[in-house]
């Protein structure tokens, strides 16, 4: 598929802001030289670090199930190239990302600057989410965690929703919607998916205060639900 076709059709994608944001954003431009003639396919492609840029019917299932609005605060976990984190921004200028690999942030700091994109961007544990600058309306994740952490959880704003593949093996993934309604979290299964793993920081132990304890144990009685 060329670029002047592109998205292809997804019978289970119709948002229009998100169509508009694919069809805009050049994803040719946020792989590497040598994949640049499979951009155009509905395939995901590596990018270095063994990490890779989403399929792109994958970043549009996902974002879609975000409800994003255009003054919607969103942070991504998972920065990677940069590709999703521009099709963010085409819908919300308020976009943050925080990837783990260092060498990675820099390079999609760069691109997406380079491309106009206004997404602020930092290396670190995106376990931890961005606590200064919570809450969000939107929390998107980019690779598969064993669990759903719970400072992500807890940095939703009322309302909002993390999108986030959970699973040990690249066999046993599924796409969750997590909501926030009041002081409860509601979850939808979206679908089966192979992500690469989320990579932790070097010291994996996350902060715990009270409130980040209820939020955990909320969540293992959330997910221990059929």
């Amino acid at each position: 598929m060329s670029a002047k076709d592109w998205p292809p059709r997804w019978p289970d994608v119709n948002d229009p802001a998100v169509l508009d944001a694919m069809a805009a954003v050049p994803r040719h431009l946020f792989v590497p030289p040598q994949y640049r003639d499979q951009a155009y396919e509905d395939i995901p492609l590596p990018i270095g670090h063994g990490q890779t840029i989403s399929q792109p019917y994958i970043v549009a299932l996902m974002t879609q199930a975000l409800s994003l609005r255009p003054d919607s605060r969103v942070l991504e976990i998972g920065t990677g190239s940069g590709y999703q984190s521009a099709i963010l921004a085409h819908i919300t200028p308020t976009v943050r990302s925080v990837e783990t690999i260092a060498e990675l942030a820099e390079a999609a700091r760069e691109r997406l600057q380079g491309l106009g994109y206004g997404v602020c961007v930092r290396a670190g544990d995106g376990r931890l989410g961005w606590p200064e600058h919570a809450p969000y309306d939107g929390i998107i994740v980019t690779a598969a965690s064993p669990d759903v952490p719970p400072a992500l959880a807890a940095q939703l704003a009322e309302g909002g929703r993390l999108v986030i593949p959970v699973g040990e093996g690249s066999w046993d993934q599924m796409l969750w919607l997590i909501r926030r309604d009041g002081d409860r979290l509601q979850k939808q299964f979206l679908a089966d998916v192979r992500f690469v793993p989320l990579v932790a920081s070097a010291s994996p132990h996350e902060p715990e205060d009270t409130a980040l304890t209820q939020i955990r144990k909320e969540l293992q009685s959330l997910f221990s639900r059929r």
